[in-house]
């Protein structure tokens, strides 16, 4: 009879988390900053159509790095349930809470068993409240730990030099545009120098406690947040950006960004208007049409 392999659970453990680290380590940061009228969320995702910041409920955002079908996974379970509870009882009853506690089990569970790899994910929970006292960022590892972070909170590649810039340059109840140039510029910090990320390459969103709706979360498309911004520069690697959001510019301002009216999209630049004889931009009045 053949003697079984033995690992010892210390040796096991210390595997499994080494393997999730540096799963998560593989991708780009993302912050966590809360400002004067709720919780900015920000990171690096060139892609437009695979989001790491969504909605979970009313007042909650969910917010994740690592591989992105593993937390994919998590967010769905979280929507449903959130809908659930708050069908079955009431929706003030769920909160941030409650679901990073469910989180924290499921993600507990798949680290401790031995039948499958644990999760390389990452995970913000955050929720927005009446007051900014009321303001709720739970942070989630792999292994199911919860954390409580007050003011801002960074997870992903290189998260400890971000951290290190926000803890030097955040600043508690500063506005929008303060809050999100300060986390832009923390994430483009790294120890060789700043670089300067495309406004394209921005997925941010906010938790607004100012929104007259019950749903607080909001994107910000890339015409706002080059406004928010204002010049930067030209990035590096990359091509210059056809207007910064500078008035004069040719931009769209955008003073609302309701992602559930689908007329109050910015869709980006908009050329103006030429005149068939000159090619120049019109003076004056729009061209009117001959009558037929």
């Amino acid at each position: 009879m053949s003697t079984p392999f033995y690992v010892s659970p210390e040796q096991l453990m210390k595997d499994r988390a080494d393997f999730a680290r540096k799963g998560i380590a593989r991708g780009r940061s993302l912050a966590a900053v809360q400002y004067a009228d709720g919780v900015l969320l920000v990171t690096e995702n060139p892609s437009q159509a695979l989001h790491k910041v969504s909605e979970l409920y009313d007042r909650l955002a969910f917010a994740a790095v690592g591989r992105y079908n593993e937390f994919e996974n998590l967010r769905i379970a979280g929507v449903r349930l959130a809908d659930m509870r708050g069908y079955a009882y009431d929706r003030r009853d769920v909160t941030g809470r409650g679901l990073a506690n469910a989180y924290a089990q499921t993600l507990g569970t798949i680290f401790s068993s031995g039948g499958e790899k644990p999760y390389e994910v990452e995970i913000f929970v955050a929720e927005v409240g009446t007051t900014a006292a009321d303001d709720q960022i739970y942070r989630l590892t792999y292994e199911g730990r919860v954390a409580d972070e007050q003011g801002f909170a960074v997870m992903g590649g290189d998260s400890e030099t971000v951290a290190a810039y926000l803890s030097e340059h955040y600043t508690p109840g500063a506005p929008l545009a303060e809050a999100l140039s300060v986390a832009v510029a923390a994430l483009g910090h790294t120890g060789d120098g700043d670089r300067v990320i495309p406004v394209e390459d921005l997925e941010v969103a906010v938790l607004d406690r100012t929104r007259t709706q019950p749903r607080k979360f909001a994107r910000l498309r890339p015409a706002r947040v080059a406004e928010f911004l204002g010049p930067r520069g030209t990035p590096e690697h990359a091509a210059p950006l056809p207007d910064d959001g500078a008035p004069g510019s040719g931009a769209v301002p955008s003073h609302s960004d309701d992602p559930a009216d689908p007329t109050d999209q910015v869709s980006g630049h908009v050329a103006p208007l030429e005149d068939p004889g000159t090619g120049e931009p019109p003076s004056g009045e729009p061209p009117v049409a001959p009558p037929l």
